[in-house]
C-alpha cells in the first residue's frame, strides 16, 4: 500500500496553481471593489450631497450626508443593467448610463420601519416619468424632502402651517419662509450672517422663526411681515400646474363641471393621500387629483369619454390603489419644488432615510472657512 499518496497529490496540486500576473490581480481587485461598493450602495447605505436650498436651514447646500437603505427596506434594482456609480447620465458624453432592455418588477426587502411623518427622505423625482426624459423609476433624479403625510392622511396647508387630519403638524426644527422687511437703515451684515438669514434683493429675507423674533426687535426695523399667500389666491400648484401637467384641461370636465382649485403654496387642500387598498370615488373633483397616480404610477390606461371614465377600457366610477403614497415638502417652504407643485410620491420611488451629515462645505466662504465644522456628524432631524 502506498502511504505517500498524499505527497503525490500535493505535488499535483502545486503544479496546477498558476500565479496571476500583476495586471490580472489589479483587474480582480477593481472588479471586487466595484461589486462590493455597488452592493453596499444598493442595499445598505449611500452618500448624497445637497445641491439646492429647498431644505434650508435644516440641510444646507454643500452638506454631504449618508442615507440608509435599511430603514425602509432596500429596494431591489428595477433597471439592473447600468454603468457603475453613474445614476442616470454618463459624464462627458451626457448619454444614458443604463439600458432598458431588461426591467424587473418593484420589490422592497423588509425594513426597520415604514416612512413616518417628519422623516427626511430621499426619493426619485416622480415628474421624470414624463417626456422628454421618460426615465424608469429607479433612474429618476434623486430629491430630498421631509415627509408631511402618509397614505390615508388628509392634508391641508393653512396660512403656511401644515395640518394632518385636522391637527397642526409639528414644524420642522429649522424650517423657514421669506418675509418683507422695511427698515430706516441698513441691517448690519454681521447680524444677517449670525442669524443665518438669506437676503433676496435686500427686502425679502428668508429665515427661521427664531431669527424672525430676534430681527424684529432691532430698533431700525420698522416692520417685518411673513409673505403668506391669502386663502383663495391662485398659484400654479398641483393638480392644475401647467409646468407640471397632471391631466389635460379637457379632462378636468366631467358631467359638465369644472372644479376650480383655488389653492396656493400657503393655503392648500384639503387633499387625501392615497393608501394601498383605499377605494376612491372618481368624479369631477377627485379625477384631476388622482388621475396621475392611476395612469402614470400604477400603469393603467385611463380615458375620459364624454361623461364616462374608462380604466383599461372598462367604464368605472371608482379606483382601488395598489400602492401607498406620500406627501413631501421642503423645509424652506417658499423655495421648494415639492408635492404642492407635482403631487404624490409613490412608495416605489422611496430610496432611503437621511441619517447624518458627514461633511459640509461652503463654496462661498474663504479657503480656510470652507468646512462647516459645526455641522460634521450632525444627526438629521
Amino acid at each position: 500500500m502506498n502511504w505517500k499518496f498524499w505527497s503525490k497529490n500535493s505535488k499535483n496540486t502545486k503544479a496546477k496553481v498558476v500565479k496571476k500576473s500583476k495586471g490580472r490581480e489589479w483587474v480582480d481587485a477593481v472588479v471586487f471593489a466595484v461589486i462590493a461598493a455597488t452592493l453596499i450602495r444598493t442595499f445598505f447605505i449611500e452618500a448624497y450631497t445637497i445641491p439646492t436650498p429647498s431644505m434650508e436651514r435644516s440641510l444646507l447646500v454643500g452638506d454631504f450626508l449618508f442615507v440608509s437603505k435599511l430603514n425602509y427596506g432596500a429596494r431591489t434594482p428595477m433597471t439592473p443593467v447600468a454603468f457603475p456609480f453613474a445614476h442616470h447620465t454618463m459624464p462627458i458624453t451626457n448619454t444614458k448610463a443604463y439600458w432598458e432592455g431588461i426591467k424587473l418588477p418593484y420589490y422592497r426587502l423588509p425594513g426597520f420601519s415604514d416612512v413616518k411623518k417628519g422623516d427626511v427622505v430621499v426619493f426619485n423625482y416622480p415628474m421624470d416619468a414624463d417626456e422628454p426624459l421618460s426615465r424608469p423609476v429607479d433612474k429618476r433624479e434623486n430629491f430630498i424632502k421631509r415627509c408631511q403625510g402618509v397614505g390615508g392622511d388628509t392634508l391641508s396647508v393653512v396660512d403656511a402651517r401644515v395640518f394632518i387630519n385636522g391637527k397642526a403638524a409639528e414644524d420642522p426644527p429649522q424650517g423657514q419662509i421669506d418675509y418683507t422687511l422695511k427698515s430706516n437703515g441698513n441691517i448690519n451684515p454681521d447680524v444677517i450672517d449670525d442669524l443665518h438669514i438669506s437676503m433676496y434683493g435686500g427686502v425679502y429675507p428668508t429665515m427661521t422663526p427664531d431669527a424672525y423674533k430676534t430681527l424684529k426687535g432691532f430698533s431700525n426695523v420698522t416692520s417685518i411681515t411673513p409673505n403668506i399667500r391669502r386663502k383663495g389666491d391662485f398659484d400654479q400648484v398641483y393638480p392644475t400646474n401647467p409646468n407640471h401637467p397632471a391631466v389635460a384641461d379637457d379632462l378636468l370636465r366631467l358631467d359638465g363641471k369644472v372644479h376650480d382649485f383655488k389653492w396656493n403654496v400657503d393655503n392648500y387642500g384639503p387633499i387625501i393621500i392615497p393608501k394601498k387598498g383605499w377605494t376612491v370615488k372618481l368624479d369631477s373633483l377627485t379625477y384631476p387629483i388622482y388621475a396621475r397616480c392611476i395612469s402614470v404610477y400604477e400603469g393603467n390606461k385611463l380615458q375620459v369619454t364624454g361623461k364616462d371614465i374608462l380604466i383599461n377600457g372598462v367604464k368605472t366610477d371608482s379606483y382601488t390603489f395598489k400602492m401607498n403614497y406620500y406627501w413631501m415638502m421642503g423645509d424652506n417652504r417658499h423655495n421648494s419644488d415639492d408635492s404642492r407643485y407635482w403631487g404624490f410620491v409613490p412608495e416605489d420611488h422611496i430610496v432611503g432615510k437621511a441619517l447624518f451629515i458627514w461633511m459640509s462645505m461652503d463654496d462661498e466662504a474663504s479657503f480656510f472657512g470652507k468646512i462647516r465644522w459645526s455641522r460634521l456628524f450632525n444627526i438629521i432631524r
